[in-house]
């Protein structure tokens, strides 16, 4: 095939996962399709979960067995950027680039699959469930025994702040870990003339509110990068009365457990502490989420050296950590990997992830199938270390 065919076949696949997005642990048509697509090339699938989908492409000898990871879920939003292919279900969008990453691994598929003959080992083609909920599907793929046996996996996020066609590179921590909690507090209602009577459920969480927020400036090594977001607060139904309850709930995002351990533990302390001088009941659930997603310093210069050759060294760029947290970092906390980052932000796309006018710019899908494509190939042969 030649190279503009494989351009148009999977931009064309892209558009038409746009157009059927599946939310996370719903992607029951986006797999049997993803499967159809295998199948035709050639490659036989199986899965773990019942809802991944995985390629198998072995090649001669008993060589490396590597991965490479596309997630598949959308999101609940309704799609507003007018596209002749926009979503055809209502309140589900591909608002993040899914649909790409698996277009993007389907036209990896596409070409591995006529170079068995070079391949030394097995590649692992994973299109994964539930990227964007917990528990998510890398965390069940790793219960699952996934890795079992694999050397090494690589992962991508078409990444709309990096200008297009520049990749982005980062060792170690590249994106955070993210934790969850919801504080409910229980007080005592009453008139809003009579304030003595009553346990101001919205003055004390307003209160707790205001100390959390000193964790990360006053309790943390000012070296230490995290963040704390309040994205929920409800109390209260009429101006005129004091509520029983008021409830806030958020995210906590950070580059090592041990922050996340810190943070937790003064979080628990202010909560406790301030619940107690007002008398005041209270309900806490604090939810560690996904891990921060570790590169594999190896790997990850592998990776890098790739892109220079593919691109030139002045479009590689060493980026800082993101704050957005990624579940593939289930995967590196168990084996080598490295996660790149396909830069897709342009004047005509200006509209970040999760945003209903999100949109990629497929321009940039060839080049993750060129880069990928090429950087397996080698890594069969040569390994991260040449």
């Amino acid at each position: 095939m030649k190279q503009q065919e494989l351009v148009n076949w999977v931009i064309a696949q892209r558009r038409y996962l746009h157009q059927h997005p599946e939310l996370s642990h719903q992607e029951n048509e986006t797999k049997a399709y993803i499967a159809q697509q295998l199948h035709e090339l050639g490659i036989d699938t199986f899965s773990l979960t019942g809802k991944d989908v995985i390629g198998i492409i072995k090649g001669n000898g008993e060589g490396k067995v590597i991965g490479i990871r596309a997630d598949m879920d959308a999101l609940p939003i309704q799609e507003e950027t007018g596209l002749p292919f926009a979503s055809k279900t209502r309140n589900i969008m591909h608002a993040c680039g899914h649909d790409g990453h698996m277009a993007i691994l389907l036209g990896v598929a596409k070409v591995l699959v006529t170079k068995k003959d070079v391949i030394n080992g097995t590649i692992l083609l994973i299109f994964q469930h539930a990227e964007e909920e917990l528990p998510g599907g890398a965390m069940e793929l790793v219960a699952a025994n996934l890795l079992e046996g694999m050397d090494a996996i690589f992962g991508y996020h078409l990444w709309q702040p990096i200008p297009s066609g520049i990749i982005g590179i980062r060792e170690g921590a590249a994106m955070a870990g993210a934790d969850r909690f919801s504080i409910t507090i229980k007080g005592k209602g009453g008139h809003g003339s009579m304030p003595q009577q009553t346990i101001d459920p919205t003055l004390i969480i307003s209160t707790i509110i205001t100390q959390l927020h000193t964790i990360v400036s006053r309790s943390l090594d000012p070296k230490e990068e995290a963040v704390l977001s309040i994205g929920e607060l409800h109390s209260g139904s009429n101006y005129n009365v004091i509520p029983d309850t008021a409830v806030a709930s958020g995210t906590v995002r950070y580059f090592n457990k041990e922050t996340s351990l810190l943070i937790r533990q003064r979080f628990e302390a202010i909560v406790e502490g301030i619940c107690n001088a007002h008398g005041a009941a209270y309900e806490l659930v604090y939810e560690h989420g996904d891990p921060p997603l570790l590169n594999d310093i190896q790997l990850t210069a592998f990776m890098e050296k790739q892109a220079k050759s593919l691109v030139g060294d002045e479009r590689v760029h060493r980026i800082e950590g993101i704050m957005g947290s990624e579940d593939f970092a289930y995967y590196s906390t168990e084996i080598p990997s490295s996660y790149i980052f396909i830069g897709i932000g342009k004047d005509s796309h200006p509209y970040g992830h999760h945003h209903p006018k999100f949109d990629i710019d497929e321009e940039m899908l060839a080049l993750g199938v060129d880069l990928f494509t090429t950087s397996l190939l080698d890594y069969m042969k040569e390994g991260a270390g040449n």
